[in-house]
This record gives structure tokens, C-alpha cells and sequence, in this order.
């Protein structure tokens, strides 16, 4: 079957348009330089889009599309699973169409106009929700909102990164922002001082504390722990030397070394940065 040449013009008219968009940027960019790299009039672009502002809605309309889509399959998941549906396909969506994304990221007032603005809010909105989760607070709403930007941010700033390379970066990083969240969920910073339960000890320091932690009681168990309010536990040479390895080698977050010898994130900060 051969191709609708009706169809084919209006694809390459998109084509030079989003090249010239990326160049010049939108504002900069007119119809009659458009029609001047195809060799068309600026009339038969106007036969196709009767403006340059549906040039552009016709650019975003894959975007939106493929996210809108997304979103109708997470619908209705359980909570984990429609978290990282959403999560993993909002990154592959962003991957592909990395060049219109960055289109907008340079001329971002442009979603403002018409129906783009609205769609694109209400997709975040959707998206928000869903990673959230139902009855979520306001410390799981503002955590969702940074992972969305966390799978969409880096696309416009990491252009000579490759997809595959990028993808699994995002996807990284937006998994170490929502362990920690549920971490600081279950063990918060201050419990310790509030008289709460020792956090459990994670097995690659656990070998350390019996030996080493200052209320370590006789036997090998640990001593209710009893200091001033306020004031950190002290961690033995060899916790820090454990500690800091961990963080060397990037195996383990702050809050993960933290949890494994039993102490606040604040102590461990301390013991990191000091010489």
C-alpha cells in the first residue's frame, strides 16, 4: 500500500519543524523558515496547520499520549506495583522522546498555551497520586513529586548520555529516594533519643558491634542504651573504619550505615567528614 503523500508532507513539515524548534527555539523559529527547508510556501504549511501553535501541540500530542496511556494501565494496580509501573514507564516515555522534551525545557512558557498546559497537569496530578499511594500524607505527596522530576529532570541535562545508561541512573535514584523515605517512615531520627528501640543491626556491621559499641553488654548483648539527651553514641575505630568503607565503595547509603551500627545519621555524618 502506498504511502498518503497528504501524510507524508505533514510528517516532514513535524520533522523540520521539531529540528528548527531545537536549533532556534520556537519563538525564533517561523513558518517561512520552515517552508524554506522543505521548499514548500508557507501557504501549503498552513494547508496542514493552520498555525505555529498546532505545529507544536502536534510535537507534545506523542508525549502526552504515551503518558496518558501509561497511567490507564497502573490504574487500578495494587499500590507497589502501580508505583513502579508508573516510575519505569514514565522514564521509557521520557527516554523517547527526548528530543521534544528538551524542546519544552528550553522554551518551558510554551505548555501554557491551549490544552497542552491542562493535560500535562493532570497527568502529574495522576501520576503524583499513584506513586503516593491511597491516603497518603503530605510528606508521601511532596516524595512522589520528586520522583516524577527525578525520572523526567535528567533527560534535558544529561544529553550525551546514552539511554540505557541513563535509564538505569534514573531509576537508581529514584529508588534510593523512596528506600530512604521508607526508612526514615520506620525508624525516624530522632527515635533513639526519644527512648525508642535500637534499630536493627544490618549483617555486614553486625559482627562489629559486640566488640566495639560501648554499650555492648557482657555476653555479647546490648545494654538498654542510657546517655544525655542530645548527644550521639560514640562509635569504636573499627565501626568507622567499617563506615566509611560501606560509604566508599557506594554500598550502602548514610541512613544504611546508620541503621547497621545502631546510631543516628547525624553520627555517622560526624565520623565521615571528619579527618
Amino acid at each position: 500500500m502506498t504511502a498518503d503523500p497528504a501524510d507524508d508532507t505533514r510528517t516532514r513539515i513535524l520533522r523540520a519543524a521539531l529540528d528548527l524548534f531545537a536549533e532556534h527555539g520556537y519563538q525564533r523559529t517561523s513558518l517561512r523558515q520552515i517552508g524554506e527547508r522543505l521548499r514548500l510556501t508557507k501557504t501549503a504549511i498552513l494547508y496542514h496547520f493552520p498555525a505555529k501553535e498546532h505545529l507544536l501541540a502536534a510535537l507534545i500530542e506523542p508525549l502526552l499520549a504515551d503518558l496518558e496511556r501509561l497511567l490507564d494501565a497502573a490504574q487500578g494496580q495494587p499500590t507497589d506495583q502501580a508505583r513502579w509501573t508508573v516510575l519505569e514507564g514514565w522514564v521509557d516515555v521520557m527516554l523517547a522522546h527526548r528530543r521534544p522534551l528538551g524542546m519544552l525545557f528550553h522554551d518551558i512558557a510554551l505548555v501554557g498555551r491551549g490544552d497542552t498546559y491542562h493535560r500535562l497537569m493532570v497527568i502529574a496530578m495522576r501520576a503524583n497520586d499513584l506513586i503516593a499511594g491511597p491516603d497518603a500524607g503530605r510528606r508521601e505527596r511532596v516524595r512522589a513529586v520528586q520522583a516524577v522530576a527525578a525520572c523526567s529532570d535528567p533527560i534535558v541535562f544529561f544529553t550525551d548520555v546514552s539511554d540505557e545508561v541513563l535509564r538505569a541512573d534514573m531509576l537508581d535514584g529514584v529508588r534510593r529516594l523512596l528506600t530512604t523515605a521508607a526508612a526514615d517512615a520506620a525508624y525516624p531520627p530522632d527515635a533513639d533519643a526519644a527512648g525508642a528501640a535500637v534499630r536493627p543491626a544490618d549483617p555486614a556491621a553486625a559482627a562489629l558491634a559486640p566488640a566495639s559499641r560501648p554499650d555492648a553488654a557482657p555476653g555479647g548483648g546490648t545494654a538498654a542504651r542510657r546517655r544525655r539527651p542530645g548527644r550521639p553514641p560514640a562509635l569504636g575505630r573499627e565501626q568507622v573504619e567499617a563506615a566509611r568503607r560501606m560509604h566508599e565503595a557506594g554500598t550502602h547509603s548514610v541512613d544504611a550505615i546508620a541503621t547497621a551500627l545502631g546510631v543516628s545519621r547525624a553520627t555517622v555524618y560526624r565520623h565521615l567528614t571528619a579527618p
